[in-house]
């Protein structure tokens, strides 16, 4: 039994409830196409009702039969996965088709764009990862802050084991990345292996994911573990995006127009995007059960880290006390982890992390509104527009 979901290639996602026949043919469906989307072109997705979703791409064809479903009913993710719907599928063909924002090109899965390579991993952490309910989960939408909310949770956490340390060489903070004491789940520990021994984690586990709220894995949502979630200013979040993956682009290509990157980004078009339903994902979830879910914007913690370190701390059950108020903890944790101290660090200005990627490029800027610096008026205006109709009635502005 499946149901069929009909994807307009213009960015807007229709549902067509099939459930109770699979007798769907190419006349059929050329209806639905014609009577629902006035001729539009089409993509047509298999979405089975186990408990789980696969999109199976049949964007070159209307020929869907009972056959082609069992199918993909038995051959599995894997299958599935190969025939994801591509950016190509979704953008005029005007705009070249190659990996324009990311070092690969975008698949289309459960609603949200992942690069063709991290597909697997993505999966594996969804089915295999289970929660502990003294975990620590830092999430982030890319180019967010995650390198600095790394550090600061990590140094919160273990504070009283390096509590005379912040400016001594033993601090973990001072001789590692950040990215190499707070473990990625899809980026990191399920890509290099689909169900990996996390025994060796010490409680509570502090780990950190890009998955937006509804691919988490149940085990997350359905426990007491507690998530950290920081946004940013999507102007901001576009301009550090942009230049970070224009550093995977070849030589030859050059970098990334902006207006070509820019129009991907106002259509959902980037990594683990649509940006607005990432964001507001986590912003219902904190609305909704803000003992499991804290909701913090980049902006904020800039202006008042002090404020906002106090409120990290108090959340994931490591509160200041009256000693550590008095004698400068707080204080030392934020000098360490300060954006100038951790990129003038010399593990943090050379080397580089697993999968080649060169550490200095976590460390950029680290400004609020650094966008007028790349964007005019008008560009701003058009990132404006797009998040004031998506977050529209949420509460949320930025």
């Amino acid at each position: 039994m499946v149901a069929i979901h009909l994807v307009l290639n213009m960015g807007k996602i229709y549902y067509v409830n099939l459930m109770h026949t699979l007798d769907i043919n190419r006349s059929s469906l050329l209806a639905i196409q014609a009577t629902q989307f006035g001729g539009t072109k089409v993509a047509i997705h298999l979405v089975l009702n186990m408990g789980k979703i696969y999109y199976a791409n049949l964007m070159h064809t209307l020929d869907i039969n009972r056959s082609m479903v069992l199918i993909c009913k038995t051959d599995g993710p894997q299958y599935l996965l190969s025939s994801l719907p591509s950016e190509e599928d979704w953008v005029p063909t005007s705009l070249p088709f190659e990996e324009d924002c990311v070092p690969s090109s975008l698949r289309l899965y459960q609603g949200f764009w992942f690069p063709s390579w991290l597909l697997n991993s993505v999966v594996a952490c969804q089915n295999h990862f289970q929660a502990h309910p003294s975990d620590i989960l830092l999430v982030t939408s890319p180019k967010c802050g995650t390198t600095w909310l790394k550090a600061i949770l990590f140094a919160l956490l273990n504070r009283a084991k390096y509590s005379d340390s912040y400016s001594q060489p033993r601090h973990p903070l001072l001789t590692q990345n950040p990215h190499d004491l707070v473990s990625f789940l899809e980026f990191g520990l399920y890509l290099q292996n689909k169900n990996p021994d996390l025994t060796a984690f010490t409680s509570p586990r502090l780990l950190a994911s890009h998955l937006p709220y509804s691919l988490l894995p149940r085990s997350v949502r359905h426990s007491n573990c507690k998530l950290v979630y920081l946004c940013r200013n999507p102007k901001d979040t576009f301009i550090s995006m942009w230049h970070y993956f224009n550093k995977f682009r070849p030589e030859e290509k050059g970098q990334l127009p902006l207006l070509e990157g820019l129009d991907k980004f106002c259509r959902g078009m980037s990594a683990y995007g649509p940006y607005w339903d990432h964001v507001l994902g986590y912003h219902k979830a904190s609305s909704e059960m803000p003992e499991k879910v804290l909701f913090v914007k980049y902006e904020e913690m800039k202006a008042d880290p002090s404020v906002q370190v106090r409120r990290l701390a108090d959340f994931i059950g490591r509160p200041f006390n009256e000693e550590e108020l008095r004698n400068g903890t707080m204080e030392g944790i934020l000098r360490m982890c300060s954006f100038d101290n951790l990129s003038a660090l010399e593990v943090n200005r050379s080397g580089k992390l697993p999968g080649g990627v060169e550490k200095k490029w976590f460390f950029r800027k680290g400004e609020v509104g650094d966008w007028v610096n790349y964007m005019s008026a008008e560009m701003g205006e058009r990132i404006d527009g797009v998040m004031e109709e998506k977050l529209h009635g949420s509460g949320l502005k930025f």
